[in-house]
């Protein structure tokens, strides 16, 4: 049978997602806890391959399995073999040929930016430190400017190897909750490093470096040297993805 997984991760003492040669990723981790859960090789196949630092409440992961335990028992046996950094939520049975990848499905991320005088020590891996003062009004003027379907050229990492950099952003909001100021994505998909160059752009129109409408234009330059810079990892977390039936 095929299960799918939700897992939930903190990201910051792991190489990302996906297996690298030189450190421990989720999908490392995942593939020998249940490996020796069910006495089988199992090989899990993830929505969205997170990078080193980042955080998640909700990827979704599927695997083959020819195990007798029922797909909705997993969860809490798996996670007697897991770190505490890492827990999966739910798991249950799934079609064969359902694949996280290749479905359409609606990505929300969410970007956490410490917006006050001092760090603090509690928030530190799963928030980015900002001291200096961000308009958050500015920030949302700016954001407006990348919701529906565009050409993400300059959002996203030069090494970014991809046959179209056109993705759709359904809904992109800035608000600010006492002393942070969280960056909420929602797209259809997203490209390498995608997410943490809007946040990077949205801080210097936050902060005044650059106008609200200036995001247009690096938009239509299609050219990663005019957007802001890469935010730092661990101010980003995967919130969820849903399905389109």
């Amino acid at each position: 049978m095929r299960v799918c997984l939700t897992v939930a991760y903190d990201g910051t003492n792991y190489h990302g997602w996906q297996i690298q040669p030189n450190g421990i990723t989720i999908e490392s981790v995942l593939n020998q806890a249940l490996s020796d859960l069910l006495g089988e090789t199992i090989v899990v196949t993830g929505a969205s391959r997170t990078d080193s630092g980042v955080h998640s409440l909700g990827n979704v992961a599927v695997f083959d399995t020819n195990t007798k335990i029922p797909a909705e028992k997993i969860s809490f046996a798996v996670n007697q073999r897991l770190p505490e950094d890492i827990v999966v939520q739910e798991s249950k049975e799934v079609a064969p040929d359902f694949h996280p990848r290749k479905r359409d499905s609606r990505k929300t991320y969410e970007y956490r930016i410490l917006n006050r005088k001092f760090q603090d020590p509690n928030r530190r891996c799963n928030t980015h430190f900002y001291h200096y003062d961000l308009d958050v009004e500015q920030m949302q003027t700016a954001a407006n400017h990348l919701i529906g379907e565009h050409d993400f050229k300059s959002f996203c990492s030069i090494h970014t190897n991809v046959d179209s950099t056109v993705r759709t952003i359904y809904s992109l909001d800035v608000k600010r909750r006492e002393d942070e100021v969280v960056i909420r994505i929602t797209g259809s998909g997203f490209l390498y490093n995608m997410v943490r160059i809007i946040a990077g752009t949205l801080i210097l129109a936050g902060n005044g470096t650059i106008a609200p409408d200036g995001v247009k234009d690096i938009l239509e330059k299609k050219d990663r040297s005019f957007a802001g810079p890469t935010a730092p990892a661990k101010g980003l977390t995967m919130i969820g993805i849903k399905f389109v039936i």
